[in-house]
């Protein structure tokens, strides 16, 4: 992963997984938690594809968590904070990302279309790339992440930027000139 996108990512999916809490137990956070930073992930590499786009998202600031916290109905309050409310990660949230993230989770193939666009892409440096929890999850991966992948949930948050993700992943797939 590209260094200038992991404070990004890490807070994007540190919001998803705050936003659509796990069931019980440390095993169903640990996984909801792999989903979401591999959806959040692809939806990196594809907002920013090139490290030229991660090192200037990193210089303008990927915008924060307001407007997704009011879509999905939470003040982005976070009781475990304490008083002083550390909520500096939440600048660091990308609500397009987000959105897109949102988007994969919710639609398995939609997941799949955007891994695929990702094949040979700058940020995987040659390494193999594998996302297959967020691909294909197993029983256990959906029952830890059942609120992070309920299309109805995520629906509001999907939908704000749904059609630019569908017009980058025709854009991958649109044969070259």
């Amino acid at each position: 992963m590209p260094p200038a996108l992991s404070p990004l990512i890490a807070a994007t999916a540190q919001w998803l997984t705050r936003a659509y809490p796990s069931g019980d137990g440390a095993l169903d956070t640990a996984l909801a938690d792999v989903q979401a930073r591999q959806a959040v992930t692809v939806a990196a590499w594809l907002r920013y594809p090139t490290p030229m786009d991660a090192a200037l998202v990193t210089v303008a600031g990927p915008g924060g968590s307001g407007r997704l916290d009011w879509v999905a109905g939470s003040d982005g309050a976070d009781p475990a904070a304490g008083a002083a409310g550390d909520h500096a990660w939440r600048t660091w949230v990308d609500e397009v990302v987000a959105s897109w993230a949102a988007c994969l989770l919710s639609a398995p193939g939609l997941a799949a279309a955007a891994v695929a666009a990702l094949a040979g892409c700058e940020h995987a440096n040659g390494s193999p790339i594998e996302f297959r929890r967020l691909v294909t999850p197993d029983e256990r991966d959906r029952r830890a992440a059942v609120l992070l992948r309920h299309p109805d949930l995520l629906a509001p948050v999907a939908a704000l930027h749904r059609a630019q993700l569908l017009d980058r992943l025709e854009a991958y797939s649109a044969p070259a000139a």
